[in-house]
């Protein structure tokens, strides 16, 4: 029966008294609005308040549209946990801009192709990378070089600066009064992230203000967050734009502390001056603080620090260790390609009465989803069946709603397979529990994850197969008790030709990122299947007892 009729009176139209696009912008303007005296942003001598922060963001904008900056134009940014970085997730999306935050580690080579790739008009730079920009510029097709703005940061060691001018005289150009505008449709692009995938060049992953405000409010519920927390960015704001917690803690008017460096002295000198609450990061950083010498541990003030942690399994032992200091661990999931976490190990009351070894364990799964998160399961990726709830039975986590990217950036081919069958398949293998809590068994890809950190298999084989040496190459994960795993290379030299371990290994060096280096090469014959196919769980098990 069509019902048209029947709900034709409820059919009104929407009008601005009683509809608004959502974006994560109103965030800061509400704060600035409410809690204009309360501290915003801690950066060394740098301590803003939320008034000041405001006025900075809006002068940003004024300044990126007084050169033309637009709905639809790409601002880069290289830059650790600082005040321009964290600036930048506001006022690159108020002049309708989208921000694309770099990451710091990557090699010249990458970046240059990240900055094609996107079409960065703009690119605010920090002093210490430097020597890696150039080197990405002089890469570059001079017509499609970015307009470059230094960071001149005085905690950040001695470099020379590249650009035509300084970030806070960029600043000083710009007005106050700039109006924060929100987006003409909260399906515009307001972020751009760049994901290793199987294949050498990065996949520019793009987000919405809808998604990333939704999911900002799904930290604050998943995690329990209240009001004023204050947030030690430990985790890289290029990551999923820090998970969304530039605009998270905005949104409960808490305080930005700044960390150009994740080091363990420097974790806890932070938490202990600043009274920090909350801090996110991937397991290494937990493992970080658990080794960490009882004499290094600085008195908390009976502040109780909350750790949300994702990127790869926390081991157990880790977590364990690191609640038994006093923090309070939350483990969560997700990707790139849906704005950082979206499902959490949501905890239940009577798991408290369990060991600690067992509570560990339980915490160590990815678990159920975000508030945020329409859709979430384990099933066959090609029937969409979902798994039994066994906790044995493997299939691909599947995820869709508000908080799963638009695509990805001209590559329609890559973002069809994403979504066939209109879920976002992850490529990650897992179970689901009876309780309905899934749980990460293996990657369908063969994706590294150190320290957080996604490293290609294919990139790292290919720049050992240019060695003349080598005649064959496969690298699989090695377990780290630092980074969680690392690249391991196997290699068949050529007949006649000798290479050494420390010879590949620097050759390596000169092709990629620091982080994405082999840890070890293994030489030798390489199993393979009967049609020539590399057996790589053979030599995943071999990784492991070398």
């Amino acid at each position: 029966m069509d019902r048209a009729p029947a709900y034709a009176k409820y059919d009104l139209p929407k009008n601005a008294a009683n509809f608004a696009q959502l974006s994560p912008l109103s965030f800061l303007a509400r704060t600035a609005a409410v809690y204009p005296d309360r501290l915003a942003v801690v950066h060394g001598a740098h301590r803003a308040t939320w008034a000041q922060t405001y006025d900075r963001c809006r002068r940003l904008a004024s300044a990126l549209a007084a050169r033309g900056i637009g709905r639809g134009d790409t601002v880069a940014v290289m830059a650790p946990n600082t005040p321009p970085l964290f600036e930048a997730h506001f006022g690159v999306p108020m002049t309708g801009a989208v921000l694309n935050a770099l990451n710091i580690r990557l090699d010249a080579a990458t970046l240059a192709f990240i900055l094609a790739h996107g079409e960065a008009r703009v690119l605010i730079t920090d002093r210490e990378f430097s020597g890696t920009i150039e080197a990405a510029l002089a890469l570059m097709e001079p017509d499609s070089r970015p307009f470059v703005i230094d960071i001149d940061d005085p905690l950040a060691p001695p470099g020379r600066l590249l650009g035509t001018i300084e970030y806070e005289a960029f600043l000083a150009a710009g007005t106050p009064d700039h109006a924060c505008v929100p987006p003409a449709d909260e399906w515009d692009a307001i972020a751009l992230n760049y994901t290793s995938g199987t294949t050498g060049n990065p996949k520019g992953v793009i987000y919405h203000h809808r998604g990333a405000a939704l999911n900002a409010i799904g930290n604050v519920l998943a995690w329990g967050l209240a009001g004023h927390p204050v947030y030690l960015w430990t985790l890289p704001m290029f990551h999923c734009n820090g998970w969304c917690f530039p605009w998270t803690i905005t949104s409960l008017g808490g305080t930005h502390v700044c960390l150009r460096r994740a080091d363990a002295p420097s974790i806890l000198a932070a938490i202990s001056a600043e009274r920090v609450t909350h801090l996110c990061g991937a397991p290494i950083i937990l493992n970080m603080l658990a080794q960490t010498p009882d004499a290094a541990w600085p008195d908390f003030g009976g502040v109780i620090v909350k750790i949300m942690t994702a990127g790869a399994s926390p081991p157990a032992a880790v977590i364990e260790a690191i609640e038994a200091r006093g923090f309070h661990v939350t483990h969560v999931y997700g990707l790139t390609e849906v704005y950082g976490p979206v499902t959490l190990c949501a905890w239940q009351d009577e798991w408290d009465a369990l060991p600690a070894p067992d509570r560990a364990r339980i915490k160590a799964r990815q678990g159920v989803p975000y508030h945020s998160l329409d859709g979430l399961m384990v099933a066959d990726p090609v029937t969409l069946a979902p798994v039994p709830r066994d906790g044995a039975t493997m299939g691909e986590v599947l995820m869709r709603g508000n908080p799963v990217m638009k695509g990805y950036l001209k590559n329609p081919t890559a973002t069809a397979e994403a979504f066939a069958g209109g879920w976002f398949h992850t490529g990650d293998l897992g179970v689901c529990h009876p309780d309905g809590y899934i749980e990460l068994k293996d990657r369908s890809k063969d994706i590294i994850i150190s320290g957080g950190e996604n490293i290609s298999t294919i990139e790292v084989e290919d720049v050992l197969y240019r060695h003349p040496a080598v005649l064959e190459a496969a690298v699989v994960a090695r377990p780290d008790p630092v980074w969680g795993e690392t690249p391991c290379a196997f290699v068949t030299l050529k007949p006649g030709r000798e290479a050494s371990e420390a010879e590949l290994l620097a050759f390596c060096r000169e092709h990629l990122a620091r982080f994405k280096l082999p840890k070890k090469v293994v030489f030798g014959p390489m199993p393979k299947t009967s049609t020539g196919k590399m057996q790589k769980f053979v030599l995943r098990e071999r990784a492991r007892a070398v």
